[in-house]
């Protein structure tokens, strides 16, 4: 079967064209979405890890530089800076449960490729750049022995941390380098499936909104299975209680307030098996109790007909505000005040980590879609590119998690293939 595994990777790998230049891509308000056509055996496509050798670095726009602020890490996912300037770093890795099917050998196999299943670090590692020129000097293990640690906050002297299997809270004193004890349980999710738990805290401190993604493609195992998924959580800290906020989106990653507006919004990685360009992965606001089409429709409501249907439901689904083109698994997600970059104004800064279904790669890339009045206003721009050869044979990094960072004028960005966080500023 492994071997059969290995000749299904190899004859749905094709390798086209460079990432991010697709002839057509669903892109902006109103993207031009391809007819689905629905896919007998998925594409499945990944670039072999290579890393970042012989002094090779991301390519910039033009007044910008990068450089590693930190590497030498274990697959780093996720970055959390506190408010002292330390900056907070999960590692982990997706740990697939055994192979059931071809597809799964198949699946598991193009993903070890690039490096993105096996055995995880499952721990948070905290760097401090203590003389400010951009990069940590001294790292330490801030707290390990967790289960697929993802999202951080902090709120005042308590730490949240989102495991795959749910929120655990801490004890933290401003300058502390080590977290102790096991953490307090606070809300428990399904593992498996789309894994990450990425956490965002309210302007107020007083909730804490958490995403959880579907554990299938489109409720495979049927909807029972699904309970609880497919969402983005909220956790009021004062009382404990916890409660569905939004639903029907697919896999909600990172998230980010709009200030002008007060709005919540987040990045989505939509359903595979339709095809290169349907549906787009998006940037959307998310409204408290909406519905966004998973698994029954998409972008409004395009009905996916391989779904046994909801007619109220694909009623009320809500049409997402920004197509990012389909699956370039947009994750990191953060907004970025003007300023922050020579060149760059307001608006959303994505980590785009590419997919696996796709014939011609996409994403692979940092980018800045800009907002103005509280909404998207223009093209998305490149930040960072380079991540992958011309031939889209090899992977020197994969862009995931993004943030401020402490000093307020640059980014930083988590790159589990090239095991890094990349620092951009101005040149």
């Amino acid at each position: 079967m492994i071997a059969q595994a290995a000749a299904l990777v190899g004859g749905t790998v094709a390798y086209l064209r460079r990432a991010g230049s697709p002839a057509h891509q669903a892109l902006g308000t109103a993207p031009q979405i391809p007819e689905a056509r629905s896919q007998g055996i998925m594409t499945l496509k990944m670039p072999v890890a290579e890393g970042w050798k012989n002094g090779r670095v991301p390519d910039c726009a033009p007044g910008l530089r990068v450089n590693a602020f930190a590497s030498g890490l274990d697959h780093p996912r996720w970055i959390e800076v506190l408010p002292n300037g330390d900056v907070l770093i999960a590692e982990s890795k997706e740990q697939p449960g055994p192979p059931k099917t071809l597809m799964d050998h198949a699946a598991q196999a193009t993903m070890r490729r690039v490096r993105a299943i096996g055995t995880s670090a499952n721990r948070v590692t905290l760097c401090r750049d203590a003389d400010g020129d951009g990069q940590a000097e001294i790292r330490k293990v801030f707290v390990e022995n967790q289960n697929q640690p993802f999202g951080m906050a902090l709120a005042g002297d308590r730490f949240y941390l989102g495991n795959t299997d749910g929120i655990r809270v801490f004890g933290y004193r401003p300058g502390d380098t080590a977290l102790s004890g096991s953490g307090e349980p606070l809300v428990d999710f399904k593992p498996h499936g789309h894994w990450t738990r990425s956490l965002l805290l309210s302007p107020d401190a007083t909730k804490l909104y958490a995403g959880v993604g579907s554990l299938s493609n489109i409720a495979d195992q049927g909807m029972e299975a699904e309970e609880g998924r497919a969402a983005i959580w909220e956790l009021d800290l004062a009382t404990g209680d916890a409660r569905i906020f939004a639903s029907g989106l697919r896999n909600a990653v990172g998230m980010a307030w709009e200030p002008w507006t007060g709005k919540l919004w987040t990045v989505v990685n939509e359903r595979d098996g339709l095809g290169d360009e349907t549906p787009p992965d998006y940037l959307t606001s998310v409204a408290e109790g909406g519905f966004y089409g998973w698994p029954y429709c998409y972008w409004g409501q395009t009905v996916d007909d391989r779904v046994p249907q909801d007619p109220a439901l694909v009623a009320r689904a809500i049409t997402p505000d920004y197509a990012l083109g389909g699956h370039t698994a947009s994750l990191g997600l953060c907004w970025m005040p003007g300023g922050t970059l020579p060149g760059f104004g307001e608006g959303m800064v994505i980590g785009q980590h590419g997919s696996w279904n796709r014939s011609k790669l996409s994403g692979y890339k940092l980018i800045f879609v800009p907002f103005e009045g509280g909404r998207p206003s223009g093209p998305p721009r490149d930040i960072l590119t380079g991540f992958l050869s011309e031939d889209e044979k090899l992977a020197y990094g994969r862009p995931v998690g993004v943030a401020i960072g402490p000093d307020g004028r640059s980014l930083l960005m988590a790159d589990d293939v090239g095991d890094v966080i990349w620092r951009v500023s101005a040149a």
